[in-house]
């Protein structure tokens, strides 16, 4: 929340006038607002090329998390009819190369989640600094959290989530009398629900996975590391869908020119800033 007469520091007082502003007793009356369009971010940056280079990363994360399940039940296939015949006529040749693949798979996976981090962390900082603009008293917590909220443990299952509500909050268009307009957040509910639950078994499909030492506990863990894989699909889909969500209707609320400290006519989506 700011000084309700600079718009620029926090409050002090009673009635939200920062110390500048309300000065001492008998001092000179506050100074005058300042122009229009003022806060952290002073203008919107387009948020739709950092989406797109996310939705693409994401299709490759999806891609490698398939070849990762196509590796994983190939390496539980070679397992399983050594099991079979008590590794009577165990295929060692086979064996190295099913292990092989599944490892050039789950670096490849790696690879990809890393890279998709990046890109996605710079891009919802983008749309959480364009928030800022649309209405930062929508917003829970300071712009720099939008990046360091995902490097928190065990809280980072909870923080971007809370980020992300009030960016979606403060995105959605207003109806035409001026009032706010909600905009049902089923796809972002989803998006963090299923990679929540994808972070978290994955982290135990994989610790399992390593630690199995004999030929039926490295079966069984291998059949679950394939299922986590696959709801990664499901999870990276989901996630897609809620950056182009909250991509367009960034769009459209920019559209409107009407932000919180603009006047009418304030510059819409034609005068998004530089894409830097």
């Amino acid at each position: 929340m700011l000084c309700s007469t600079c718009r620029i520091r926090p409050p002090v007082t009673d009635d939200g006038r920062c110390l500048l502003c309300a000065g001492p007793a008998g001092a000179a009356s506050p100074m005058p607002p300042p122009p229009a369009f003022i806060a952290p971010q002073q203008y919107l940056r387009s948020p739709e090329g950092l989406a797109k280079a996310v939705v693409v990363l994401l299709a490759v994360v999806a891609a490698a998390d398939l070849l990762a399940v196509a590796a994983g039940l190939n390496t539980r296939r070679v397992i399983a009819a050594g099991v079979e015949n008590d590794f009577a006529a165990y295929d060692e040749a086979e064996a190295t190369l099913a292990d092989n693949l599944y490892g050039s798979a789950g670096a490849l996976q790696s690879l990809a989640s890393l890279a998709t981090a990046v890109v996605f962390i710079i891009w919802f900082r983008r749309v959480r600094l364009n928030a800022e603009v649309f209405d930062p008293s929508t917003q829970p917590m300071r712009p720099g959290w939008a990046v360091g909220a995902w490097f928190v443990p065990i809280a980072n299952l909870v923080l971007p989530r809370r980020i992300a509500g009030g960016i979606w909050n403060a995105s959605a268009q207003t109806n035409t009398d001026g009032s706010w307009r909600t905009v049902p957040a089923t796809v972002m509910n989803l998006w963090w629900g299923f990679w929540v639950v994808s972070l978290i078994t994955s982290q135990y499909a994989a610790r399992r996975y390593w630690a199995a030492e004999q030929p039926q506990e490295i079966l069984d863990t291998a059949g679950l590391v394939v299922a986590t894989d696959a709801f990664d699909i499901v999870a990276a889909v989901f996630a897609v869908l809620f950056v182009r969500k909250l991509t367009r209707m960034q769009g459209e609320r920019a559209a409107l020119g009407m932000f919180p400290l603009a006047a009418q006519g304030a510059p819409g989506r034609d005068a998004w800033g530089r894409a830097h």
